[in-house]
């Protein structure tokens, strides 16, 4: 039974490498306590209480203080040196300050512009303000100084001097903004303003004894140095609290600033280092100062917690701040995430309507109940991901990366785009493809759901049709346990070939492969005279399945909306080819523009533009003698399937699906009924005929049944020349 803490104060307690799976910490005071290595999986945080503990919060803040006055020393520093401009009469000495004074405005420039981040931009702007300050020694020492060899020396020495000089300050300047930044950025709004007083109090200290010492002259001018001195020191100040304020804000140029602040903040804080938190909810609770470094964050929910932003992320996905935020508040509307890793996120609820996820990665991501609607999900990878509940409508799904894990189960979608728009077609491949058309309620899982259980079977060379029928056909009937079903033909170039089929989760492709590469280089190896005879054995099936792969070689290019080898890509190749169906040889599934699907009895579900659907055989007596009691049941399930779904009136539909229960009933009987089951599939003919002319979506039904009735009609013994067999 998972424990409960729920509200209890665990301050520093340690729960280092327990299974807590489940445990309910609810309301609970965690600050300072140690989950590291803990098994949190399902764990309640919601509104608990996480980070230091007041002695530890006292602590650090000591700490701070004593590194504001580190900072206020060296910010001081610069300003003693500047204050040689005004507080000395000596030119060498203005020379110095002149030279300190235009090499850290370079250096603030450049860290302003380009943050801490780059540092060979600091660097260079180092480099460039001393060799500037040497150059400009160097030139006034040559002027002002001595003659000849005597004065070139001192001139180079006195440079040398200043550059030193001028490294130092520099050197100051910047590690005292660093350290005054990392303060002010730890210590908060109270506690900053306490530690900027306590900078500035020291730095104004320093300064303006440096300047009484560098001005060795009267009041005045001791005052006028010492208040240059002064503001030097606090500028520096102020730089330094301005960077921290920027950081704490977010701005990447200053990421190093804040992410040591973080660090140093969450030091004592609660730690979370290395537990796993799969599915773990810390709705509304407040997690400053908490280390998450290397926690399993799969599917965690951070619904309106506080101060995410404080937390020490490591590299989890809690370093994004985009991330961050669409967490805690759900809104995610118009945001863009092109290629982010956004595995394990949980968006659950979140409102991400135009959200674009171009090329990002949302595997094993919780998307229950989002509203998705026309966001862009083009080559999104979403292995596991779970739509549960989400709306979909209007989405882009282009080269989406779905997955037999990827669940759809209750998504609300109306329709989809395979393309994204373009100025000549803002509505690129719409699905349904009639645009007066939407998905019902539980079609849409149905329509996008991947085949991945299939066995790919790659010619690579010299494509015989024959061959491949007859070992197909052979391989088939060795295994029916595989359950083997053709879903789809490729060419691919000029001389290859592959055949898809559908199998049984079970079976051993391996196995499979192995037998039919075996059998298609026996049989391709025949003379042709052998292979006549043994077609001759044969049944029609061998002959249409040669036909299929005849047709499909007609033709150099192919579609399939379905890619398995890559996660389950959605690819579209408009223009090409594909044929899918059974041993049988129905054809079924040809999707994309101006595809021809030829060579079948039962053709349908053809999607796209200008798709054609040539039915090329004369389906009679012959073609009903092949079929088992099995197939024709699994046909009037099929057309009882298929009336369900239509647009027909009810009163029709009712009667058309009981006439299709009857006849399935007489001929699921250990000794078949065909006469009752004819009589039945007679009623249901005439039925839909008379339909077809009076309903629209009855003439679309009309036009995909009668192939079916036809072959059942000629199993169960039609008359030759009836109606049914004439249809």
């Amino acid at each position: 039974m998972p424990q409960d803490f729920s509200g209890q104060n665990l301050r520093g307690r340690s729960f280092k490498g327990q299974n807590l799976e489940g445990a309910n910490f609810s309301g609970a005071d965690i600050r300072g306590a140690d989950f590291t290595l803990a098994n949190l999986q399902r764990a309640n945080f919601s509104h608990a209480t996480a980070g230091l503990q007041r002695r530890w919060a006292i602590v650090l803040l000591c700490v701070s203080w004593l590194v504001s006055g580190v900072s206020g020393f060296l910010s001081a520093f610069i300003g003693v040196l500047i204050a040689l401009i005004f507080g000395s009469s000596s030119l060498k000495n203005q020379v110095v300050g002149w030279a300190v004074l235009i090499a850290v405005i370079v250096v603030f420039i450049v860290m302003l512009r380009q943050g801490f981040n780059s540092a060979v931009a600091v660097a260079g702007a180092v480099a460039g303000a001393v060799a500037f300050a040497f150059a400009l020694a160097l030139a006034l020492a040559v002027a002002v100084t001595f003659a000849g060899a005597v004065a070139v020396a001192g001139a180079v020495t006195f440079a040398g001097a200043v550059a030193i000089t001028v490294a130092l300050a520099v050197a100051f300047a910047v590690a005292g903004v660093f350290a005054g930044a990392v303060t002010f950025a730890f210590a908060g709004a109270v506690a900053g303003a306490v530690t900027f007083a306590v900078a500035v109090t020291f730095a104004v200290t320093v300064a303006f004894a440096g300047a009484v010492a560098v001005a060795g002259a009267g009041a005045v001018t001791v005052a006028f140095a010492g208040a240059v001195a002064v503001a030097g020191a606090g500028v520096l100040t102020l730089v330094s609290a301005y960077i921290a304020w920027r950081a704490m804000k977010g701005d990447e140029k200053y990421a190093l600033i804040r992410n040591i602040a973080v660090a140093f903040a969450a030091s004592g804080g609660t730690s979370f280092r290395n537990a796993i938190l799969t599915d773990a909810n810390f709705t509304a609770a407040t997690l400053k100062s908490t280390d998450f470094r290397k926690a399993n964050l799969t599917r965690t929910c951070f619904s309106r917690t506080k101060k995410l932003d404080c937390v020490r992320p490591g590299t989890t996905y809690l370093q994004n701040a985009q991330i961050r935020q669409v967490l805690v508040t759900l809104h995610g509307q118009d945001k863009n995430f092109d290629r982010e890793d956004l595995r394990k996120v949980n968006f659950q609820s979140a409102n991400l309507v135009d959200a674009s996820f171009i090329g990002a990665d949302l595997s094993l991501a919780n998307l229950q109940d989002a509203d998705l609607s026309r966001a862009k999900l083009v080559q999104t990878q979403l292995d596991g991901t779970n739509f549960t509940g989400a709306t979909l409508t209007g989405a882009y799904i282009q080269d989406w990366g779905i997955t037999t894990d990827t669940k759809f189960d209750g998504v609300r979608c109306e329709y989809v785009y395979m393309r994204l728009p373009t100025k000549e077609n803002p509505d690129p491949l719409r699905k349904p493809d009639n645009n007066k058309e939407v998905f019902a309620d539980g079609e849409f899982g149905d329509f996008i759901k991947p085949i991945f259980d299939t066995l790919d079977l790659y010619h690579n060379q010299g494509v015989d049709p024959r061959a491949i029928a007859i070992s197909f056909k052979q391989l088939a009937e060795n295994h029916p346990e595989a359950d083997l079903r053709i879903v789809g033909m490729e060419v691919r170039g000029e001389d290859k070939f592959l055949l898809r089929a559908k199998t049984a989760a079970t079976a051993d492709k391996s196995q499979l492969s192995a037998e039919y590469f075996d059998s298609y280089n026996q049989f391709k190896g025949l003379p042709k005279r052998e292979i006549k005879l043994l077609l001759a054995e044969k049944d029609n099936q061998i002959r249409r399945l040669e036909n299929m792969v005849m047709t499909a070689l007609e033709r150099p290019s192919f579609y399939s909306n379905t890619q398995v080898g890559q996660v389950g890509t959605m690819t579209n190749n408009p223009g090409g080819f594909s044929v899918g169906g059974s041993v049988g040889g129905n054809v079924n599934n040809v999707q994309g523009d101006n595809n021809r699907a030829v060579q079948g009895d039962n053709n349908q579900a053809v999607l796209g533009d200008g798709n054609q659907v040539t039915q090329q055989n004369q389906v009679g007596a012959d073609t009903g003698e092949s079929l088992t009691k099995e197939d024709v049941v699994k046909l009037l399930a099929q057309l009882e399937t298929l009336i369900q779904g239509a647009e027909l009136p009810a009163d029709t539909k009712e009667e058309v699906i009981e006439d299709l229960s009857a006849a399935k009933k007489a001929t699921d009987k250990e000794e078949p009924n065909k006469q009752r089951a004819l009589d039945r599939l007679t009623s249901v003919s005439e039925t839909l005929e008379k339909t077809s002319k009076t309903v629209d979506a009855g003439q679309k039904i009309w036009t995909t049944a009668k192939p079916i009735i036809v072959k059942i009609a000629a199993w169960l013994g039609a008359a030759a020349g009836s109606h049914l067999l004439g249809l």
